[in-house]
C-alpha cells in the first residue's frame, strides 16, 4: 500500500514557534517599541491628509476636515495613513498578521451574528491588510490615551486604561496560543459576557448599548431613513450628508449589482435575488471615510420586507501606503476577505463590486443589522479601562485567527515589558497627534485648508 502523499511541510509545534517568537527579542527588544520621536524626514502631516483626499468627492472633503478638528481623538480617527507612515519608521516585531489597520476604540462594536446573537468585535476594515501585529496594538493603545484625555481624565487614569488594553491583548494571545486552530476559529466574544465584566454601576449603560443595537433592524432603518412619496418608498434627503441619486447611469448600476451578486455564495445569491432595488442615495459616514464614495441602497423583498445595503468605496489601505502591499488587487475584495479573516462571524451579504464606468472599487455590506457601538465620550475612568481591555481581547482573538499566536505570545512573554512599552509609545504618540491636529488647525486659519459646517 502506497504511503499517503505529503501535502506540505509539518507545522512546527507550538513551543518551537514560541521559541522563535522569543528569539525575535534579540533583534527587536520589547522596550524598543516604547520610543517615539518624529524623524527629520517625517512628511508634513497636513500634506499627507491632503494627498489622501485627492481622489475623494471634493465637496465633501471640507466636512472631513471639520470632523477631524473636533478633538485630538477625532483627528486620530481620520489619520490612519499618517500613523502607518510613522509606524513604518519604528522598530517592529516582524511577526505579520492580517491587520485591521485602523484598530482604534471607535472601530469596535456590537452586531448580530447570522444566528441573531449579539457579539462584540472589530467592525471596520477599510484599512485591513498584512503587517506586523504590533501596528494594530500601538494604534489601539494610543486611541485609549487620546480618548481618556478627551474625556478630561488625568494622566494616571489614562495610563491605567492604556495598560489594561495592552495587558488584555498579551494575556489573551497567550491563551489563544494554547488552543488548537479550530478552537481559535470558533472563539468569539459574546456581548452580554462583556457587559457582565463592567462594574455594576456601569451595567445599565452597557445594557442600553445592547438594547439599542438589537433595535437597529432594516425595518427600523426604513422608518428612520425613508418616506413615502407618490406611493413609492424613497430615502429622505439631508444634503450634503444624504443626497438622493436620480441620474446614476442605469447600465453602470446594473453592472455593479450584477458584479456584487457574483461575489456571493450560491445560497446568498438566491437570498439576494428575491429583492429589487427601489432607491439609492449618497451618504456621508464616519470621520476617516468622509469624502469616499458611499451609497445606501434600498431594496424591497417579495413580502414587503426592506433590505438596506451600504456600497462603500475601497481605496489603498494605510498599511499598503506605508509599504505592506496587499496580495489582493481589488480593494473591495481586500476589505471583505480581511473582514472574514478577522471577525468571528461576518455579515452574510458581504461582497464587492466595481463601477464599470470609472473603475472605482467598492465593498458591500448590510447598513443596519443590529449594529451598535459605545459612545467613548460618555465613559467614566473605570468603564473606559474595562471597555478598552475588551477591545484588546477582541484584537488578540482576531490576530490569533489569522496569525501565529504562539510566535506572538513568545515575543510578548508573560511579563509587563511589552505593556510598559505600549503605554510609553501611546503617551508620546498622543502628544504627536495633538501637534498634528494643531498643524491642521493652523492651515485652516490661514485659509490653506477648507472646512465646512455640517448643515
Amino acid at each position: 500500500m502506497a504511503a499517503p502523499a505529503v501535502l506540505g511541510a509539518p507545522v512546527p509545534p507550538p513551543e518551537e514557534r514560541r521559541t522563535a517568537g522569543r528569539a525575535r527579542r534579540t533583534e527587536v527588544p520589547r522596550r524598543a517599541h516604547a520610543a517615539w520621536s518624529p524623524s527629520s524626514d517625517r512628511p508634513d502631516p497636513v500634506e499627507v491628509l491632503v494627498e489622501s483626499c485627492r481622489t475623494r468627492v471634493p465637496e465633501l472633503v471640507p466636512i472631513r476636515y471639520r470632523r477631524m478638528l473636533a478633538s485630538p481623538f477625532a483627528f486620530f480617527r481620520g489619520a490612519a495613513r499618517l500613523m502607518a507612515l510613522d509606524l513604518a519608521a519604528c522598530p517592529t516585531s516582524g511577526i505579520a498578521v492580517q491587520l485591521c489597520g485602523d484598530a482604534h476604540l471607535a472601530n469596535f462594536g456590537v452586531f448580530a451574528s447570522p444566528e441573531r446573537s449579539l457579539v462584540f468585535d472589530l467592525n471596520d476594515f477599510d484599512e485591513t491588510g498584512p503587517g506586523p501585529f504590533d501596528w494594530d496594538v500601538r494604534r489601539l493603545v494610543t486611541s485609549v490615551v487620546l480618548a481618556a484625555q478627551d474625556n478630561g481624565f488625568g494622566d494616571k487614569q489614562a495610563t491605567t486604561a492604556a495598560r489594561a488594553t495592552a495587558a488584555a491583548y498579551r494575556t489573551w494571545i497567550d491563551r489563544y496560543a494554547a488552543m488548537n486552530q479550530l478552537e481559535v476559529w470558533y472563539a468569539r466574544l459574546d456581548a452580554e459576557e462583556l457587559r457582565d465584566l463592567v462594574a455594576p454601576s456601569d451595567r445599565r449603560t452597557a445594557q442600553q448599548v445592547l438594547d439599542k443595537a438589537g433595535a437597529r433592524s432594516h425595518h427600523r432603518a426604513l422608518s428612520k431613513l425613508t418616506e413615502v412619496v407618490d406611493g413609492r418608498r424613497r430615502i429622505v434627503p439631508d444634503p450634503p450628508l444624504v443626497t438622493r441619486v436620480e441620474d446614476f447611469p442605469g447600465d453602470a448600476l446594473a453592472g455593479m449589482v450584477e458584479g456584487y451578486r457574483g461575489t456571493l455564495g450560491t445560497d446568498r445569491q438566491d437570498l439576494f435575488d428575491r429583492y429589487r432595488l427601489v432607491d439609492l442615495a449618497r451618504k456621508v459616514v464616519g470621520v476617516g471615510s468622509v469624502g469616499t464614495r458611499c451609497w445606501i441602497a434600498l431594496f424591497q423583498g417579495p413580502n414587503g420586507g426592506p433590505l438596506f445595503l451600504q456600497v462603500k468605496e475601497a481605496g489603498v489601505s494605510a498599511p499598503a501606503a506605508a509599504g505592506w502591499p496587499s496580495p489582493v488587487e481589488h480593494q473591495g475584495r481586500r476589505v471583505v476577505e480581511g473582514q472574514r479573516l478577522l471577525q468571528a462571524t461576518s455579515d452574510v451579504l458581504l461582497g464587492w463590486t466595481t463601477n464599470p464606468l470609472d473603475g472605482v472599487e467598492y465593498y458591500v455590506r448590510q447598513l443596519w443589522d443590529a449594529k451598535g457601538s459605545v459612545d467613548v465620550a460618555t465613559l467614566r475612568p473605570g468603564a473606559l479601562a474595562t471597555y478598552a481591555a475588551g477591545c484588546g481581547w477582541a484584537l488578540a482573538r482576531a490576530h490569533a485567527r489569522c496569525g501565529d499566536a504562539a510566535a506572538i505570545a513568545g515575543y510578548l512573554g508573560r511579563s509587563t515589558a511589552f505593556d510598559d512599552a505600549m503605554v510609553a509609545f501611546a503617551t508620546a504618540y498622543a502628544e504627536q497627534t495633538v501637534r498634528d491636529r494643531a498643524a491642521l488647525e493652523a492651515a485652516v486659519e490661514i485659509g490653506a485648508i477648507p472646512v465646512a459646517a455640517e448643515g
